[in-house]
This record gives C-alpha cells, structure tokens and sequence, in this order.
C-alpha cells in the first residue's frame, strides 16, 4: 500500500512526518531570509507567510520533518505530493533545509530516500523548482531528472509563480 507519509530512513536522513509541534523547529530554520533568496516565494522567512506555507504542508498529508543523522538535528522538510494514479506518478518537493546543510550530501540523501520509496509505487516523479532558484535546478539535475515544462504554480495560499516542471522515469 503507497502512503505518502510513511516514516522514511537511511544512513544519513531520518523522515518523520510532519506534526503541529514541529512548526517551531522548521520556523527556526525558515526564518533566515537566505534560505528564500532563490525560492518564487522569497518572503516565506516571515512568520506569518511560513505559517501559511506551514498549514499546507500539514493539509498534504504528504510532509516531513528531515532530521539529519550526523548531527541529530532537525534540518528543514519536504514532501510528497499530487500523487497520480492514472499517470501513476508524484511530485517531489516544497524542500528546504538550514543553510548549514547545504553542500553536505544531505539534500541528495533526502532524495534518494524518497525516490527510493516512491518508485516502488510509481513508474515517475516530478519536481517543481521555481524559475529563478538555481541551487535547486542543479540539484534535482543532478539526481538524473530532465526539464519536461514551464508552468504557473500556485503555491498554498500564495499567488502562482513560474516554474520548471523536471522529471524522473523508474529506471
């Protein structure tokens, strides 16, 4: 049976699914402005715009809170969404992590997790990365997913914003 929530682990990253009292925590790591500075939606740093965003992850039933194994701490989320049953795919995304994990292998880690899981269920994962966010482009380019699409997302609550739809078959 898929479920999109279901607790997720490796060497490296602990999944957990996301619950109210984790808002604190990923607030910590949301306010720093940096964290936004390539996303569509730069102004998630504010608390009451993170709140928003906070409030649709919970609605997904699909988030998770990272925990980074090397250090046992909580180092930002992500989520599987917009699972797809008669094109028997799912999304991938809404990903962020604190800046002190950047370029330290977790992100791919996280990714290579959910894939993992994910294909069992699926034949394809898509990724929607914001036109302006590089960081994220190169990354999920580097997991092997192509630039399939250009579209308006309407994020949770916020107005739509153009983003590059990437894919990734089963191999």
């Amino acid at each position: 049976m898929f479920s999109i929530q279901t607790p997720l682990e490796n060497e490296r990253a602990l999944l957990v699914p996301l619950v109210e009292a984790d808002f604190d925590d990923l607030y910590a790591i949301a306010s720093d402005k940096k964290v936004w500075e390539q996303h569509p939606n730069k102004d998630r740093w504010q608390e009451t715009i993170f709140r928003t965003f906070f409030e649709g992850a919970m609605q997904s039933k699909g988030a998770f809170k990272i925990i980074d194994k090397e250090t046992d701490l909580v180092a930002g989320s992500t989520r599987f969404y917009s699972y797809n049953q008669e094109d028997n795919s799912i999304q991938i995304g809404y990903t962020f992590l604190a800046t002190q994990f950047w370029g330290t292998g977790l992100n791919p880690a996280v990714k290579e997790l959910m894939l993992a899981y994910a294909f069992q269920f699926v034949d394809r994962v898509y990724f929607q990365v914001g036109a302006g966010n590089l960081r994220s482009q190169i990354a999920v380019g580097r997991l092997g997913a192509t630039k399939i699409a250009e579209q308006e997302v309407a994020y949770f609550g916020e107005q739509p914003k153009l983003n590059f739809v990437y894919e990734l078959k089963k191999q």
